[in-house]
């Protein structure tokens, strides 16, 4: 090891740090070095103090602390001579910054140096006092820096300048003390002096409105004198760069116009040409010349309106895209983005070029060109632009995929023409990407689909296709399996052909295979596969000559290892075994989805809310409990939101009938909800919940106008009962209600006994009456048939009525279709629908319903409540 001592040179120390092996031995030698140096200090060696603070500063760089050399800074620069000062400013500039309270005890020294004749004491100092000054500092140094600014030698003015603009931005109260020093520097030919006192200005602008207003009315046309012979002066081996006199000059004094110039037309006119100069004059074969156009094209989207100007400040800009250099590109993509919200259409004519930056190899210029691609869609250009994009998404990386994809998702979605483009588009990138996709997106398509019932069998058949290529993609086998399953019927006869299609042979065989496939995939998720099994059964009703086979297929999975599949195994075989006659019923098309109240909803704007197929829509304030074994698709996306009920909230069912539904015995006969253990959607439907007497509860039908069959069409959704609840039930010896026990296959008609039973106005308000005709059946007196009469009562027609009703759950209800729903205005007509009431504690208890009513004024939503506990008696 080389014995140190307080002699030691700077550069044999760091010959020693560097030749160590490890961080250990480094830290033994600096520590070595370090006790030389307080030694050295205690001694108060004045020779060798500007060499240990050389090494602190070295030792500092190292990361190593040296704060007890602080002082020494100090005492060095209260040294007389130059080169003890240069150490000790150099020190004080590393070792200590404006934070530092020992800072303060260096203002005097800063002062004298300030008034020192040596010219080069006063750079220290200024370069010290531009570095770390203080707020403090500035106010007690301001007058000597501004004398400064008038020196005699260039290097001092322009050290002063720069020291300046670190005072006014410590204390910009001091900005009007500089106002006209700072003017006169531009009058400067030093080209050093003249880059600083322009930066001055520029700084001033920012931080003095004063300044600003000056030096727009007073020098703008001097800096536009002096642009433009920097622009036209010969060439000056000095300042030549590249072949270009001074670029620095020429970007400092575009910088400054450009503050001058905005918020300012008189302003923004005087530099209008020499702008124009500079843009057609410059030479942008080198990086100098672009670096001037570049801040030439900011400044001109940054002044006051010139449409000439900006048109060729764009293509400039354009140019940039087809250069060589990455930077050179990106800085012009960031440009763009900007300039586009100014003139869009002159962004339009370089889209080719922004194109090509799209499928760039760097990932920089790819996001940012996808960006403004973006931004440049409209109504007139999307179709060409989604095609160039899907296109590339065919070969793009798989990194950069799922940026691209979500783009063009967006794009398609925001701006598409006509379903038929949308549903194509959209399916290709499926095809493509449809492991990129999101599942909010491929909810919105099955919206989409859904509502456009010209185009089913068009799209089920695309969909078939593309499955047979691309059944590794998850969400177009969602997708695909979705609307096999409703539109199976559809892809095997051929339905609803258009004249660009080109038919094709499917067979029920062909169709259970691809569910069949999609059940088997290993890579596919639980999501998927039950919405398969779905499918799987609503084909059973539509193909009946498979409807073995795919019984079999269900059945594999009633012993499988994930509770969802199994579950839905069990419950669809029974519905297959069991319940022939009302299968049909249960798995018809799903209703036409509201593509308004999705996409409110998808924006945040609406609470959850079950749609209809009239497009009403009714809210669940208490909510449907949302089932925690397995992520269930819905397809209506509204389950997601709905608040879990709580005893303390109160009951959904409670919030419907507006009853009390606690123990304690009621007028109306209704006892409590039994809630543990039994999942609220299944309690209305009467799926799989026990049937305890003592306990009755309630049920609900919401049936929807456009259904034909007086089951609700059984979807994704309607296969969330627990296993759990029914196990718990078996335990306890309960007697278990069947699935689907209780619903008969078809409604039955109305026959008259010969019995009279009084009318009843069941509901009546300003706007809507609604009467009741009663009938029994013969041999039947538990059932009881109501037609209930709707008048509209207003000037105004109602469209997209929709009767809701719930009963008790000793009641059983069932309603029919109604005639219509739009109801004339003001008596003129009225709409009837049946109803059929079945009461299993006929003579003990009275019937009980509660009715609501949604209905459309002039496309504003209406809704309606009412309670019925004034039957006729002898109903029962």
């Amino acid at each position: 090891m080389i014995p140190f001592s307080s002699g030691t040179r700077l550069r044999d120390m760091i010959r020693a740090i560097r030749a160590c092996k490890t961080a250990a031995e480094e830290r033994a030698v600096v520590r070595k070095e370090c006790a030389a140096i307080r030694t050295s200090m205690n001694e108060n060696d004045q020779d060798c103090r500007h060499r240990n603070l050389a090494k602190l500063m070295f030792i500092h760089m190292l990361g190593y602390p040296t704060h007890f050399g602080q002082m020494e800074c100090l005492k060095l620069i209260a040294s007389a001579g130059f080169p003890e000062k240069r150490i000790g400013y150099l020190g004080l500039m590393l070792l200590l910054d404006e934070r530092q309270e020992v800072l303060m005890l260096v203002t005097n020294s800063l002062k004298q140096d300030l008034n020192h004749s040596n010219q080069y004491i006063m750079g220290l100092a200024l370069c010290a006092l531009g570095n770390i000054c203080s707020a403090e500092m500035a106010r007690d140094l301001a007058p000597e820096v501004e004398r400064l600014l008038q020196f005699r030698d260039p290097n001092v003015r322009k050290k002063a300048a720069l020291c300046s603009i670190r005072i006014i931005k410590k204390v910009p109260d001091l900005s009007e003390n500089f106002i006209n020093p700072a003017a006169a520097l531009l009058k400067e030919k030093h080209h050093g002096v003249l880059i600083t006192g322009i930066q001055l200005c520029t700084d001033l602008c920012k931080v003095s409105p004063e300044a600003l207003e000056f030096l727009r009315k007073k020098h703008t046309d001097g800096l536009v004198k002096t642009l433009k012979d920097a622009v036209n002066s010969p060439y000056t081996p000095e300042y030549d760069i590249a072949g270009i006199p001074d670029p620095f000059l020429h970007i400092r004094l575009l910088k400054l116009l450009r503050v001058l110039g905005q918020g300012d037309a008189d302003a923004s006119d005087a530099m209008n040409d020499i702008l124009a100069q500079v843009a057609t004059k410059t030479e942008s074969k080198k990086n100098a010349g672009n670096a001037i156009l570049y801040e030439c094209v900011e400044t001109i989207m940054s002044i006051e309106d010139n449409g000439g100007l900006r048109v060729l400040a764009i293509n400039i800009l354009g140019r940039f895209l087809s250069n060589r250099d990455n930077n050179i590109r990106y800085v012009a993509l960031n440009m763009l983005m900007k300039a586009i919200t100014v003139d869009a259409q002159a962004v339009q004519r370089h889209r080719a070029t922004i194109l090509k930056c799209v499928k760039d190899s760097d990932a920089s210029i790819q996001k940012r060109a996808l960006e403004l691609v973006y931004a440049l869609v409209n109504d007139t250009n999307v179709k060409p632009l989604t095609k160039e994009l899907i296109d590339y998404l065919e070969v793009s990386d798989q990194e950069f995929k799922g940026d691209l994809t979500d783009k063009i998702c967006s794009i398609v979605e925001k701006f598409s023409p006509e379903k038929i483009w949308y549903i194509d588009q959209m399916l290709r990138v499926l095809n493509e990407a449809g492991n990129f996709v999101k599942d909010e997106v491929w909810h919105a398509l099955i919206v989409v689909i859904s509502s456009a019932s010209d185009l089913h069998g068009y799209t089920v058949r695309a969909l078939y296709k593309a499955f047979q290529t691309s059944s590794e993609q998850e969400s177009l086998v969602r997708v695909a399996v979705w609307c096999i399953g409703e539109y199976g019927d559809m892809l095997v006869n051929n339905v609803g052909m258009l004249d660009i299609e080109d038919p094709i042979m499917v067979t029920e065989s062909d169709t259970v295979d691809v569910i069949k496939i999609a059940i088997k995939h290993h890579a596919l998720d639980l999501t998927t596969k039950a919405m398969a099994l779905m499918a799987l059964l609503k084909l059973s009703s539509r193909f009946p000559s498979c409807s073995e086979r795919i019984k079999d297929i269900i059945v594999q999975h009633k012993g499988s290892f994930v509770l969802e599949l199994q579950q839905r195994s069990l419950e669809f075989n029974s519905i297959i075994e069991k319940h022939q006659k009302i299968r049909s019923a249960l798995v018809e098309r799903m209703p036409i989805l509201d593509e308004a109240t999705f996409s409110t909803r998808r924006a945040g704007l609406l609470p959850a809310a079950v749609s209809t197929s009239g497009g009403a829509s009714l809210d669940l304030p208490n909510g449907v409990a949302k089932p925690s074994a397995a992520p269930l698709v819905d397809l209506l996306d509204l389950s997601d939101d709905l608040p879990a009920p709580s005893s303390s909230d109160g009951d959904f069912l409670q919030d419907l009938l507006g009853v009390d539904l606690s123990p304690a015995p009621t007028q109306s006969g209704l006892g409590q909800i039994q809630k543990a253990g039994t999942d609220v959607l299944l309690d209305l439907l009467s799926i799989g919940t026990p049937v305890q007497s003592s306990s009755p509860t309630t049920e609900i039908l919401l049936p929807s106008q456009n259904d034909k069959s007086p089951i609700a069409t059984l979807d994704a959704r309607s296969s969330s009962s627990s296993l759990s609840a029914q196990a718990t039930s078996s335990a306890r010896a309960a007697p278990m209600m069947d699935l689907l026990d209780g619903f008969g296959p078809s409604p039955l008609k109305p026959e008259d006994n010969g019995s009279v039973y009084p009318s009843l106005v069941a509901f009546e308000s300003s706007s809507l009456r609604i009467t009741f005709n009663f009938s029994k059946q013969p041999g039947n007196p538990q059932t009881t048939l109501i037609q209930a009469t709707f008048t509209n009562l207003t000037p105004n027609v109602f469209t997209d009525l929709i009767f809701q009703a719930a009963v008790p759950k000793f009641l059983q209800l069932h309603l029919d279709p109604a005639s219509s729903n739009i109801l004339p205005a003001s008596g003129n007509g009225s709409i009837t629908q049946n109803l059929r009431v079945t009461n299993s504690q006929h003579g003990k208890k009275s019937l009980l319903m509660r009715m609501r009513m949604s209905y459309k004024i002039d496309n504003k939503d209406m809704l309606e409540e009412g309670q019925i506990n004034n039957f006729p008696q002898d109903l029962g």
